[in-house]
């Protein structure tokens, strides 16, 4: 099996090197972790300064979405579902994982990959381009497991949009394993072990 993890803005693939000993997935599982990097891009958000993201920011609100972005690393990351593939890995055994902006492109790219994954961990992100969804959705991953985290406390992906995101996808039909906790933007410890837990749930299959 293999978990592609999608970092944040402006961090890159090593900031969940040290995450998988931390999440007490069975050994006899044979999970490969997979730490892509960003591009390096201008963020309108943070005054056009240059940074590892998967697509711009250009205001919080859905009229900032930047589209392009959105599709060209979506592209990026089916590439990288492809390699796995390719290394004997059927995609049934893929989870795509993500931290926030990361979370935001697990989700975005796996509802509308075309062969099934295994799951989708979405940690303080939400849906982009909400609104395409229905038109866009892949049939293939209607029943794909998502794993859905957030921080009460965060004030960088509201809570608010991530609990929407979560509702909105549940009453299209998926399948939303909700968790929250007293946090901000950032991942705990009692989070970790949720992960760990569903990982093994969902790779055992």
């Amino acid at each position: 099996a293999s978990v592609i993890w999608m970092h944040g803005l402006g961090a890159d693939g090593n900031d969940f090197v040290s995450l998988p000993p931390q999440l007490g997935i069975s050994p006899d599982l044979a999970v490969r972790h997979v730490f892509p990097h960003a591009p390096v891009i201008s963020v309108t958000l943070n005054m056009g300064m240059r940074m590892r993201a998967w697509y711009d920011i250009a205001s919080l609100d859905s009229r900032g979405q930047d589209e392009p972005g959105i599709r060209r690393s979506a592209g990026s990351i089916e590439k990288l579902i492809a390699r796995e593939v390719d290394r004997g890995v059927p995609s049934s055994r893929i989870v795509l994982a993500g931290f926030s902006q990361g979370a935001a492109m697990a989700l975005f790219t796996g509802l509308r990959y075309d062969s099934p994954l295994a799951g989708l961990v979405v940690l303080s992100g939400y849906l982009p381009l909400q609104e395409l969804l229905s038109v866009e959705a892949s049939v293939t991953n209607r029943q794909v497991p998502i794993l859905q985290a957030h921080g009460c406390h965060d004030d960088v992906v509201p809570h608010q949009l991530g609990h929407d995101s979560a509702e909105l996808l549940r009453a299209a039909g998926y399948r939303i394993d909700w968790h929250e906790y007293p946090m901000a933007h950032e991942i705990c410890a009692e989070e970790i072990r949720t992960v760990g837990r569903w990982l093994n749930q969902v790779l055992r299959k």
